[in-house]
Formats: C-alpha cells, structure tokens, sequence
C-alpha cells in the first residue's frame, strides 16, 4: 500500500511519515509550494521558506523515503488568497486554512495522488477518521490544545475514504517523543502561529503589499452619531476594539461593516452578542443532521451548545446562550460530541 505523505517541514507532518512507514506503507514525501514573492522569490517567512523544504527534505533523506516539491501556487492564489482578499474588501472575516484544504491539500493534492496510484494521502494534522459499516467518521484529536478537526470540517465521505491522520491519536508531546526517538530535525521545531502566506506581518501590510487601495468611509456609533472617518474597510474586523481612530470616552467595539455603502458601525460591548446565525456552504460528513449540536466557529474557539434546522440547504444555527462577535465568512463547524458532522460558511447574523 502506497501513501502520499504532505510535508511542511514541521514535527507534526514529519512523524505522520514516519508512523506510516513503520506500519509498512510504501511512503513519499512531498511539500507543497503555495506561496512566493512577488518576484518569484521563496518568502523568508511564513510558509514555502527554503528552510521548511529543507527541513522536510532531511527528515525524508533520515526516513529514507523519495522526496519532491510540487507547485501549487496558482491554485493557492486563485483559490485561496484570492478569497482572503475578496473576503475583506467586502466586509467579511475569512478562514485561508479552511480553503486551503478545501481547494488544495483535499482536492488538488488529492487528485494528484490518484493519478500516481497512491492509495491514501497523510498530513499531520490532529484529527481522526474512523470507518462504520463503510461509512467514514470525523473526530476531534485525542489532545483538545491541538484539535484540528474545525478546519477539517468540510470533508465529506470520498475523502475521508482516501485520508489518514497519523497523529491525530497522539499528544503533540507525544509526537515530540516519537520525533526524538527517531532522531528528526524537527522534534523541537516550534508551531507556526501564522496565516502562512501573510508570516510574521499583519494581514493589513499584507493586502496593501497585494495592491488593495483602501477607500475612506464614515465610522457611525450604533445610536446614529458620525464620530469620525477611517481609512478603509479592510482594517476593521467585527469585534475589534484597538486602532479604530475614534474615542468617546469608554470601549468601543465594531460590530458592523458595510461593504457598499463603506461604513464602520461601533458600539458597545453588548451589541457585539449574536444569538442566531444562518450557515451557507454547508458540507457535511455523511448525510444533514439537525437538532440540538455543538458549534464552533472559531478554530481554538470553544464549541457551545446549538440548535441546528436545515432550510433550503442552509442551517440555521440558534444558539443556547448568545455569542460574542460572529461575523460573516468564518467557518462554522457542528459536532455530535467529539464527533464532525459538518460545516459551513457564516453568512447572516442576528
């Protein structure tokens, strides 16, 4: 059995190759390249930097494993940072990891195994997948500081079938044992923090580097009042209390932003509480499940008691007690316990 092993260069994926190769599988390596300079140059930070690649390529030469790096980074810029911009010119929050499985690590990565007559594809990620009578289910990682399974909440049943998450029935000090045994470069690589392709900057340098031009607006307190003018839409994030440029004696929080007409609303604390939400995009695992749910909407968030009613493929999501500053375009992700039964695209509040 052949296995397709994603290698970013981090402790998580390395050991994900080496648990799959001690198991037998027949395993290669490979990083994928979704970013780079404007000039064509590898970035120096975030994700894709020389020293990841070579980091990953190691551990593959100490596994004794074949190694290559694929281009990805037309797709990662038409399908992934294309959205991150178009999502904040237009007043809503994005989620580049989520899309980035969505268009790239389970879609085209796949596809790609497929034609190479691989059997699985593998990452590090901190999920797990089981199978029930032919079906296949999602679960939470065994360490909730590490549960990636919101940005995996997407994935349906075709995929699923084709994934494996070596890692996910680990700790991560669990995974740094195993690396250390091992004797891998990366068993004391700290964790990337990041979005990859923004690095150590913010998102803000990020699109104005991308040539986004901010147009001025009004700023509006929630009661009417005008108490000043901003810079641009894409700086403000709903829930934002720092750097809004305008003061009135007490905090002050954006709750609001109008994409068309370019206004910023603030207001208080309390106007930041949502108790409904209508959910878009909805993928699910295996089949629609509605009635009383888990959601989170936040990727390290906590998920908080729900009830869920499916309308025209859309979920409305109530929620037991009211939620501070949901916005448009985060992912939200239902669970029946530990267990992912789908996920969705914020599109309303309320």
């Amino acid at each position: 059995m052949r296995a397709l092993v994603a290698m970013s260069g981090g402790v998580d994926s390395s050991v994900a190759a080496a648990l799959m190769k001690e198991q037998g599988w027949e395993v290669m390596g490979v990083t994928m390249k979704l970013w780079q300079g404007p000039g064509g140059e590898a970035p120096t930070a975030g994700c894709c930097t020389v020293s990841d690649a070579e980091d990953a390529r190691r551990v593959a030469a100490r596994l004794d494993i074949p190694y290559y790096v694929w281009d990805y980074t037309e797709e990662f810029m038409s399908g992934v940072v294309g959205g991150f911009i178009d999502d904040y010119l237009t007043g809503r929050t994005p989620n580049p990891c989520v899309e980035c499985n969505r268009t790239i690590k389970f879609s085209r990565l796949l596809a790609h195994a497929d034609a190479l007559d691989y059997h699985v594809v593998v990452t590090g990620h901190y999920a797990r997948v089981t199978s029930d009578g032919g079906r296949y289910r999602l679960w939470r990682g065994v360490d909730p500081d590490k549960d990636q399974s919101y940005v995996l909440s997407m994935l349906g049943q075709d995929q699923l079938a084709r994934l494996c998450f070596p890692v996910g029935d680990l700790t991560k000090d669990q995974t740094r044992s195993v690396a250390d045994r091992l004797g891998l470069r990366t068993a004391r690589k700290p964790d990337s923090q990041d979005i990859c392709f923004v690095g150590q900057g913010n998102y803000r340098e990020f699109l104005a580097g991308q040539g986004v031009a901010p147009t001025q607006g009004p700023i509006i307190h929630q009661d009417g009042r005008l108490l000043g003018v901003h810079h641009g839409i894409t700086n403000f994030t709903i829930g934002q209390r720092r750097g809004l440029g305008v003061a009135v004696g007490e905090p002050l929080y954006v709750n609001d932003i109008d994409p068309d007409a370019g206004v910023v609303t603030v207001g208080n604390r309390s106007d930041l509480a949502v108790d409904e939400v209508t959910v878009e995009d909805m993928s699910w695992v295996d089949r629609p499940v509605a009635g009383s749910l888990l959601a989170q909407y936040r990727a390290h968030g906590r998920a908080v008691p729900s009830e869920v009613s499916l309308e025209d493929g859309v979920a409305i999501v109530r929620f037991a007690e009211s939620q501070e500053a949901l916005a448009r375009g985060q992912t939200l992700a239902l669970y029946l316990d530990e267990e992912v039964v789908g996920g969705g695209i914020i599109r309303t509040t309320a």
